[in-house]
């Protein structure tokens, strides 16, 4: 099971367990960690990104990316597509798998928890204010900047990172745009962290879940993999 595909999914599958289960320890009633605040979410989520790349690598995938807009990005830097197909069915299909494992990490939390929208929120991302024109914007900034910084941190110019440092300083840059850009939408900045949990809040019998938010999906998935085309357009001038 040491393939490209493989290593994607697993290493989304544990992004999402660790990230998902962090919001859901933060928002769910009666979690120990209730009200433990943004700052612990954003965390949770550095964390998680840190181990789901050192989770991909070691299931095979020497990318690691996780994430859709990120392998778009480096499609068209390198101006090879060849991994698009394989790399987002994984992603996606990892993400889905992580949300239902955080379900049922959560399970008895779910009936005592009434706030619909709390639910919803360990799944998947909403925005602060609607405004899908300013929140499209948001989340391409964010992913912009998550592309620019992930080239940064592994370029020749930055002088080189030392062996296994490298998920460690994304993780670092994914906890920097969450605490500075992040409070717009949640910041998906990655299609398959929030399309899959999503399907899986709207197909799993959780109590009282109410609506998954269709009407908001595209935001989270269209604008990243924007910012990740513009931010492949200029890694690519850039190298």
């Amino acid at each position: 099971m040491l393939t490209p595909f493989w290593g994607e999914f697993f290493g989304t599958m544990v992004l999402i367990i660790l990230g998902s289960g962090v919001v859901a320890g933060v928002l769910l009633e009666k979690s120990k960690a209730q009200n433990a605040g943004w700052v612990v979410i954003t965390a949770g989520w550095a964390f998680a990104v840190t181990l789901g790349v050192f989770t991909a690598k070691t299931f095979g995938s020497p990318d690691a990316h996780l994430n859709p807009a990120v392998t778009l990005a480096f499609a068209i830097k390198s101006g090879s597509f060849d991994n698009l197909p394989i790399y987002f069915a994984a992603q996606f299909a990892g993400a889905f798998v992580g949300a239902i494992v955080t379900y049922l990490q959560y399970l008895p939390h779910w009936a005592e928890t009434k706030n619909a929208e709390l639910k919803l929120a360990v799944f998947s991302t909403n925005p602060a204010i609607r405004h899908p024109i300013a929140n499209s914007i948001s989340e391409t900034f964010g992913t912009l900047v998550l592309i620019i910084g992930i080239y940064a941190i592994f370029s020749r110019g930055s002088g080189g990172v030392t062996a296994g440092m490298g998920p460690f300083l994304v993780g670092i840059l994914v906890w920097a745009i969450g605490l500075s850009m992040g409070g717009t939408t949640g910041y998906a900045i990655n299609p398959a962290r929030d399309l899959g949990p999503r399907l899986a809040h709207a197909i799993l019998p959780i109590a009282g879940k109410g609506h998954s938010d269709w009407k908001y999906s595209w935001v989270p998935v269209i604008a990243p993999l924007i910012g990740g085309a513009i931010g492949g357009l200029l890694i690519r001038i850039a190298g």
